[in-house]
């Protein structure tokens, strides 16, 4: 089986417009904040960064974050063979006119898909988290990641993380691909297929988009920020670190709470169906940075314990800690998940 001389030809003329992205930025990062309503640019290409960057170092110099540089990307050195790599293998699927090379060709776009999200989200954490400890200005428990894809807020700046031209044209080259090799492989449905062949392949195909859906996707809790975070139910800034509660939804969407009485009220108004919800949890009383499965929470209740909107019950991920808690305030109400619910 050959493919035919239309596919053939489409796959070329795709080929060569991977040659675009040589020429144009592959990335964009902008910020916007009310010193810089016009915003600030940074464009990432094949083998350079560009905008304005200085103004951007300065910036992130007093929050101790490291300097963007092109020797921080050792990726430049070898990303344009990699596309290289790619052209050829396009070419040579549309000369030779071989599903097997344009099966290749299509699961080697993916695999760089998910191997390009992947190596930003690295850089991203790492720029975002391994901060400079001696930086002039310091927010406790705050980190600067960027957004994989799309808009995030940090500190009194709004950033968003996209495709530029040369990540849309390499994606719909990929989406391209795709649909040929399927109507290839649909047109050709009454030839002589080997099933352990077409199995192998099928298989393949679900593994690379498993992979790319798992890593654009998250059905996690989110960290708690502090002084910025609003209550979904009360609409109040979460402040107080030892309380706090999330409702994540099965699509990947975080309804933070700052009390657990705010969390039981939306629960009970029925805002989120049940069968969406993926998570419920709740933080750590004595460790903000840990999150607890409301179901496998201890819950203490004492008017001491002084939550932000007064339902005063703490979260607690051990019997010990809860304990310890209690001779602190004198003595309290133990509860369970389901008393907890049926208190407010």
């Amino acid at each position: 089986m050959t493919l035919s001389k239309t596919t053939r030809i489409i796959l070329g003329i795709a080929s060569l417009l991977l040659i675009v992205t040589y020429f144009v930025p592959l990335w964009q990062i902008l910020l916007w904040a009310p010193q810089y309503p016009e915003g600030l640019t940074m464009k990432i290409w094949m083998d350079n960064i560009t905008g304005e960057i200085d103004i951007i170092n300065g910036l992130n110099h007093y929050i101790g974050m490291k300097h963007i540089s092109v020797d921080m990307f050792p990726e430049f050195e070898y990303l344009g063979i990699l596309v290289g790599l790619l052209i050829a293998t396009g070419l040579a699927a549309a000369a030779l006119g071989s599903p097997r090379i344009l099966f290749f060709f299509t699961l080697l776009s993916y695999v760089y898909g998910v191997a390009a999200m992947w190596d930003f989200w690295s850089w991203g954490y790492d720029y975002g988290h391994n901060l400079d400890p001696n930086a002039a200005i310091k927010v406790p428990d705050m980190s600067y990641q960027p957004p994989l894809i799309g808009y995030k807020n940090l500190l009194n700046f709004t950033s968003y993380s996209g495709p530029d031209l040369g990540a849309w044209v390499i994606i719909g080259v990929c989406l391209l691909a795709t649909a040929l090799w399927w109507w290839e492989l649909f047109k050709n449905r009454k030839q002589a297929v080997s099933a352990t062949a077409l199995h192998r392949k099928t298989g393949v195909a679900v593994v690379v988009l498993a992979m790319f859906t798992i890593s654009a996707c998250s059905t996690g809790p989110e960290p708690i920020r502090y002084g910025q975070d609003e209550c979904t139910h009360c609409k109040m800034t979460l402040t107080d670190k030892r309380f706090g509660a999330e409702i994540v939804t099965r699509k990947g969407k975080v309804f933070k709470f700052d009390d657990l009485n705010c969390l039981v009220s939306y629960l009970k108004s029925g805002a989120v169906a049940k069968d969406q919800i993926a998570q419920v949890v709740a933080v750590d009383f004595k460790n903000s940075n840990v999150f607890i499965e409301v179901e496998q929470a201890f819950f203490l209740h004492n008017e001491a314990i002084k939550s932000p909107m007064r339902g005063d019950v703490a979260s607690f991920s051990g019997k010990n800690d809860l304990d310890a808690v209690k001779t602190e305030v004198g003595g309290g109400q133990e509860l369970t998940w389901e008393a907890v619910k049926n208190s407010f």
